[in-house]
């Protein structure tokens, strides 16, 4: 099946198409009209202070924050680089609803599994090898278990990395870095493939909260449940929630170091909170030590946010 399309998705589909063969060099001349500025999209970030989280843990953690409904932004590192490792994926899933939108990609499309494809964490493709999926089935593999064979296959669908780079550039993201496939964008070197914790709020709210998000509403209904079902991360983002609220979230992790969790945080009542946290860790920390940063930087956000 394909989704539905709107004006406004259809647009954003084209203008991807017109940079999917630009080079990083010349991409800038090729981007779309710059939409009007929304209020969230010009939050300021006021401080949030973790040194001491940081003193305590070693590292460096990275928070952003948008509280929709207080219109309230908070940052701890905001503007700084942090590996993303798999948080893109939620993106790269965005991207591709976007393709089915304009009607260069089908849902219902299935793509050949060969032993090729295989790279390390292959809970879906795996099994699939010598049989097909299909495109909705790679992005909630995606997405929900973090499949890195399925990433790089949809990433090799819709044209290579200049086209995921070129949906960042399409939704006002002119920060993020998109330089390897899987699995060496993990590997720390310089910028690549690095993101700043508060663009990436800025990505979220416009994705998955803004009344003017070019997902159309399947696709963000899609995208949402995938990110609440996943069952990664759960000593993350959702450990440090209060009671009753729902968490669509995704996680990413370093071998090294880094660990991630992104996602939109919405209360029993009232608008959502936005988060992205990026901790690099060190290389000779516990694992679920790092994971309970994460938690504890959680309750630290939503707390200077007023959400006890």
């Amino acid at each position: 099946m394909t989704l539905p399309m709107d004006r406004r998705s259809v647009l954003t589909g084209l203008g991807a198409l017109g940079v999917m063969g630009c080079s990083p060099q010349t991409e800038t001349d090729a981007r779309p009209a710059e939409q009007p500025a929304r209020p969230m999209a010009q939050a300021v970030f006021q401080p949030l202070d973790l040194s001491a989280l940081e003193a305590r843990h070693g590292g460096r953690i990275g928070v952003a924050a948008l509280d929709i409904g207080r219109a309230a932004a908070l940052a701890w590192r905001g503007e700084e680089r942090f590996v993303y490792c798999s948080t893109f994926k939620m993106y790269l899933a965005a991207a591709t609803l976007l393709r089915v939108q304009a009607g260069q990609e089908r849902l219902d499309r299935a793509i050949p599994i060969t032993r090729a494809d295989m790279i390390s964490h292959a809970p879906t493709t795996e099994p699939a090898i010598g049989s097909t999926l299909t495109v909705e089935q790679l992005m909630e593999g995606t997405v929900g278990l973090s499949d890195n064979p399925a990433a790089n296959i949809l990433i090799r669908e819709m044209g290579g990395i200049d086209a995921l780079r070129a949906f960042y550039r399409g939704i006002g993201d002119e920060s993020t870095r998109v330089d390897r496939l899987e699995p060496e964008m993990n590997r720390l070197d310089g910028d690549k493939d690095t993101i700043l914790p508060a663009q990436s709020v800025r990505n979220m709210e416009r994705l998955l909260v803004s009344g003017d998000t070019p997902l159309s509403a399947e696709s963000k209904a899609l995208l949402t449940r995938w990110m609440v079902e996943t069952p990664t991360g759960p000593g993350r983002i959702k450990a440090g929630v209060p009671a009753g609220w729902t968490v669509a979230h995704k996680t990413g992790t370093g071998g090294y170091g880094p660990v991630n969790d992104i996602g939109v945080l919405t209360p029993p009542s009232g608008r959502p909170v936005v988060l992205a946290i990026y901790y690099h860790a060190t290389r000779d920390s516990n694992p679920d030590a790092r994971e309970a940063v994460i938690a504890e930087a959680t309750r630290l956000a939503l707390k200077a946010l007023g959400h006890d």
